[in-house]
């Protein structure tokens, strides 16, 4: 067997997963990713960041050199760098080190508060944290497949305050602050989610009986996205412990890092799917 080349090395320590250095590398960047993160935050509090300014401006650079060099060496490193760089978490990772560059480009004091707000970017990083969780897989994939649900679902929801909104235009009217069809449409949203703002309300016996529907329609729609969702995890968790079934035994329920059925003794390696 050949030696691994420095190339092979990287790639199994930044995308692999299995080995002592592979874990202690996500452990590290889990940690830098959410310090990253808590200085951001910090740094959009004008009391510290009028406090701090030269530490929080020095962390901001650390850590997008860092991103940028780990950016840089899984692009080295990927058999596909290509398809690295288009993929979501590619793109995460690009995104969290380009608005601080941007910073040295549009320098004029007009451009620094959209700096500031694309500096916020580097929050979406933290969607990366899914990639080293085995349940956050889980749930993404449940929200892959229940996405049609969704859609006509949310399509539904739409019809239903879109028509609230409407009847709610023509019974009151501009008098009582339903000036036009959007704004009651604003309405229709924030009653149906039991928001509840109350910003506008209904004066009139037709409209408060609308708006009584409105709200009883909330509630009856509130477990639908739940219940939609819930029945493809519970599909998808049959299928993560499906995939660590017993050859022997045909038994499931294993953990995910067991090498031996704990109902029969047998080894478990060979009953192992993509999911690894």
């Amino acid at each position: 067997m050949s030696p691994q080349t420095t190339k092979e090395k990287l790639y199994n320590i930044i995308f692999g997963t299995e080995t002592l250095a592979g874990r202690a590398f996500d452990l590290v960047l889990i940690g830098v990713i959410l310090l990253s993160v808590v200085c951001v935050t910090l740094d959009s509090v004008d009391g510290y960041h009028q406090q701090y300014p030269n530490l929080l401006f020095t962390l901001e650079w650390f850590f997008t050199i860092l991103f940028t060099l780990e950016y840089l060496t899984r692009l080295y490193c990927s058999p596909n760098p290509k398809g690295y760089a288009t993929s979501f978490y590619g793109i995460v990772d690009l995104l969290a080190v380009i608005p601080t560059y941007l910073s040295l480009i549009f320098a004029a004091s007009n451009f620094l508060i959209v700096v500031r707000l694309l500096r916020l970017l580097r929050i979406f990083r933290i969607l990366k944290l899914f990639s080293y969780i085995n349940e956050g897989h889980v749930l993404m994939r449940s929200i892959f497949m229940a996405r049609r649900k969704i859609y006509l679902f949310l399509f539904s929801i739409s019809i239903a305050v879109t028509l609230y909104g409407s009847l709610m235009y023509v019974v009151e009217g501009p008098e009582y602050g339903f000036d036009n069809i959007p704004t009651s449409i604003y309405w229709a949203i924030v009653t149906v989610t039991t928001v509840g703002y109350g910003d506008i309300t209904p004066h009139t016996v037709p409209g408060q009986i609308i708006a009584s529907l409105a709200m009883l329609t909330g509630y009856a729609i509130l477990a639908v996205p739940t219940g939609i969702l819930s029945a493809e995890l519970i599909n998808e968790m049959k299928k993560e412990r499906a995939a660590y079934a017993c050859r022997n035994c045909e038994r499931a329920g294993h953990e995910q890092d067991a090498h031996f059925c704990k109902f029969c003794g047998t080894e478990l390696w060979f009953t192992k799917t993509e999911h690894d």
